[in-house]
């Protein structure tokens, strides 16, 4: 059974940092594209971040861009985010997302986690 399972989110003070971790199981990822999205309450999902297999191309929104470093570690089979200079606007719950394609930002994706809370508080 294939599982991706978020964690590192929580509360946080404008300004402020976290680092949320996608653990990834039941296949090996290592060829896939993967990803970060996010959705607050009452707004639609939205693609935050997405890197390729080997980690050396990666794509942001323009909302988080110079803020948020996407990056995995295909060793351990994980994903990371880093994300830094938080701000309200950007409390949401976190999912992470993999697809065989570079086709994330599209919001297509064949496996998705079931997402960590983040909020901003200001």
């Amino acid at each position: 059974q294939v599982q991706l399972v978020e964690s590192g989110g929580g509360l946080v003070q404008a300004g402020g940092s976290l680092r949320l971790s996608c653990a990834a199981s039941g296949r090996s990822f290592i060829s896939w594209t993967m990803g970060w999205f996010r959705q607050a309450p009452g707004k639609e999902r939205e693609f935050v971040a997405e890197v390729e297999w080997s980690g050396a191309r990666s794509r942001y929104a323009d909302s988080v861009k110079g803020r948020f470093t996407i990056s995995r570690d295909n060793t351990k089979n994980t994903l990371y985010l880093q994300m830094n200079s938080l701000q309200p606007e950007d409390t949401a719950v976190y999912s992470c997302a993999a697809g065989p394609l570079w086709t994330l930002s599209s919001g297509v994706a064949d496996y998705w986690g079931q997402g960590t809370q983040v909020t901003v508080s200001s």
